[in-house]
């Protein structure tokens, strides 16, 4: 493995020292992980829905106390699913918020970034949008997105089918930067993505293992004790299979919905319902578990980078690890 380059496009874009990027995380993205990560040199992303709902803060208060933290970069997490127009709304406010914080780099995810594009290229924003596929990535490509965040299928949460090779191999043609998402947990795994030619990594669970991440002890020992071979795939929190651990409560409930769920969630007249009802309870869930830990059904949501992950470090210790600053 050869030594990567400090600076790229992805960083030039971004305005950041390193490529790496703290991920949007719901329940686990609380204001001082986001900024820690944006202090130590890579980038994090705001999840407004956890800056909201799980962690309690009015959106333009919690966005002004990140700015307490760090003066550095800051993004922002922006799904554009069209499941319902009082969450299209919200979402639609929120970016107006942002912008006028000074966010200027933009995460979109499930559905159609135009609307997104067209506001930050307004003032001179910078999105990118997370795929799975050449399919996905091809429309967001036809919006005009910047950049391209690349699911593999080692990430947590709503992991993709492609390997991080595989879909590096659709998407280099487009000639965007390539972020890697998904199996990054050491300085091995950063290097082995940035080799494959990937600018950037997006890193979830390696940093809810980490000092300033608010979740239960019982959920980072969960991922520090996880081999790879303990993630598995359950379609029961959201309707579509997400990555977790395979923990005693999974093992006893299962990792399938039932047949009337599945149907419900492929018909047409009924799948938006369906997606809205699922959404609201694995957020009930997931904040649960993730601060009440074992004492309560526990979903830890992780990705294959467990294989990496042996301690509970600081934001800048797992930094400064990938990067190896002397």
């Amino acid at each position: 493995m050869t030594e990567p380059s400090d600076t790229s496009l992805f960083t030039e874009q971004v305005g950041i020292k390193y490529p790496i990027i703290c991920g949007a995380m719901f329940p686990c993205s609380n204001p001082e992980l986001v900024a820690a990560a944006s202090e130590a040199g890579g980038i994090g992303i705001i999840q407004p829905v956890s800056l909201v709902y799980a962690h309690g803060y009015d959106f333009r208060e919690g966005l002004k106390y990140m700015r307490t933290l760090t003066k550095k970069p800051l993004g922002i997490n922006i799904l554009v699913e069209k499941s319902s127009k009082v969450y299209e709304q919200r979402m639609r406010q929120w970016v107006d918020i942002a912008i006028e914080e000074g966010i200027r780099f933009f995460i979109t995810a499930l559905g159609n970034p135009q609307w997104v594009i067209d506001k930050a290229k307004a003032v001179d924003g910078i999105v990118y949008h997370d795929v799975t596929s050449k399919k996905w990535a091809q429309k967001a490509v036809s919006c005009g997105v910047d950049g391209l965040i690349c699911v593999n299928n080692r990430a947590g949460g709503h992991a993709g089918d492609e390997s991080p090779e595989e879909l590096f191999s659709q998407l280099e043609g487009y000639g965007l930067p390539l972020v890697c998402a998904g199996g990054i947990g050491s300085r091995r795994d950063y290097l082995a993505a940035l080799d494959i030619g990937y600018q950037g990594v997006q890193m979830g669970t390696r940093f809810i293992a980490s000092k300033e991440c608010k979740v239960h002890k019982d959920y980072q020992d969960a991922i520090i004790k996880a081999a790879e071979e303990d993630i598995v795939l359950t379609d029961k929190i959201t309707g579509v299979p997400v990555s977790v651990i395979n923990t005693k409560h999974v093992k006893k409930i299962g990792t399938s919905s039932n047949r009337i769920a599945k149907m419900l969630l492929k018909h047409p007249k009924t799948k938006h319902l369906m997606r809205i009802f699922y959404t609201l309870r694995a957020s009930w869930q997931l904040t649960k578990a993730s601060s009440k830990g074992n004492r309560y059904k526990d979903y830890f949501q992780a990705g294959k980078s467990v294989a990496g992950i042996n301690s509970i470090e600081s934001v800048d210790s797992i930094i400064a690890s990938l990067i190896k600053i002397p």
